[in-house]
């Protein structure tokens, strides 16, 4: 199994998500995350898509979801000309003697601690899906309440290329 992580610029219509996500559905296809949003021109949608598969069932996906009639480009994001981010926000249970030692560990990672509460801490993170990973195995002596992970977004690297306009 491989992963693909993909690009498309979309119409801002309603339904557009629910369009794409049932080509998934119908294909049978995997979506390992899906993160959207307008761009600066409202008129466009970006979504990012985590796709798994073997390479024939990738190549599918790009070919299947290109075809749809909102999608106005799709690409392949690839890791070495491209920047993913991803956000988590993890609620741990801490109690006063062990709080110092989870912002000790959440300032290694240049986390922030948005929320503090009688027996809890949220924490917010942003980084690769590695960072992220790394993080959280670093915060398995603690108990981990809930997490709340986005998804990742990503770009390609550089002016050249840019897919769409988003002015």
């Amino acid at each position: 199994m491989q992963k693909k992580v993909f690009q498309l610029l979309v119409d801002n219509t309603s339904g557009v998500l629910s369009r794409i996500s049932g080509l998934f559905s119908r294909r049978g296809y995997n979506i390992e995350s899906i993160t959207a949003g307008t761009t600066s021109n409202p008129e466009y949608t970006r979504i990012t898509i985590v796709a798994s598969g073997d390479e024939a069932i990738l190549e599918q996906i790009e070919k299947q979801v290109g075809k749809l009639i909102d999608v106005r480009e799709i690409r392949e994001l690839k890791p070495d000309s491209s920047v993913y981010r991803e956000l988590i926000l993890i609620k741990v249970r801490a109690t006063d003697v062990q709080r110092q030692s989870i912002v000790s560990v959440s300032d290694i990672f240049r986390a922030k601690i948005i929320d503090v509460d009688i027996d809890s801490m949220i924490i917010e993170l942003t980084g690769s899906q590695s960072k992220i990973d790394a993080f959280l195995n670093l915060l398995h002596d603690y108990e981990i309440l809930e997490i709340a992970r986005t998804g990742i977004a990503g770009l390609r690297r550089g002016s050249e290329g840019v897919i769409g306009t988003d002015r």
